[in-house]
């Protein structure tokens, strides 16, 4: 378990992802491929400003964040989580249709662990989180 509290599986890879979409037919989709296809316990979240009830709520290991969000950007939303010493170490993953070079820089430099671009195959979605999270934590 790292420092923040939240919950790791032994073998260091996350078990409970909170998914931060406002498209409904994308949120449904998303969380469907998670639990389905990788055994994952997930909630799904549907604004940005409803984010911090949520993961304090939940405790997730990984937040699945949408750049886009109507109510508050995902920039807007990780920045915020950063404040709240929390949450602060909550790890996430940007999902964006916007995955330029550039995007993805600026996502990382702002502590995100990585960038999913959409759209995505639901069908690989769990391996790429699963990706992205050992490239990072190793």
């Amino acid at each position: 378990m790292h420092s923040s509290g939240f919950n790791e599986t032994a073998v260091g890879t996350p078990s409970r992802i909170l998914v931060v979409e406002d498209d409904p037919v994308i949120g449904r989709a998303t969380s469907l491929a998670l639990k389905e296809a990788g055994g994952f316990a997930v909630e799904l979240c549907d604004r940005g400003g409803k984010t911090h009830r949520w993961a304090r709520r939940f405790r997730p290991d990984l937040l699945l964040l949408d750049a886009n969000l109507p109510d508050m950007d995902g920039q807007a939303v990780l920045a915020s989580i950063r404040r709240d010493p929390e949450l602060a170490d909550l790890p996430v993953i940007f999902v964006t249709g916007q995955a330029m070079p550039a995007d993805t820089e600026r996502y990382r430099g702002m502590g995100a662990l990585g960038v999913i671009a959409k759209p995505y195959d639901p069908y690989e979605l769990a391996d790429r989180v699963r990706r992205i999270w050992q490239a990072h934590h190793g």
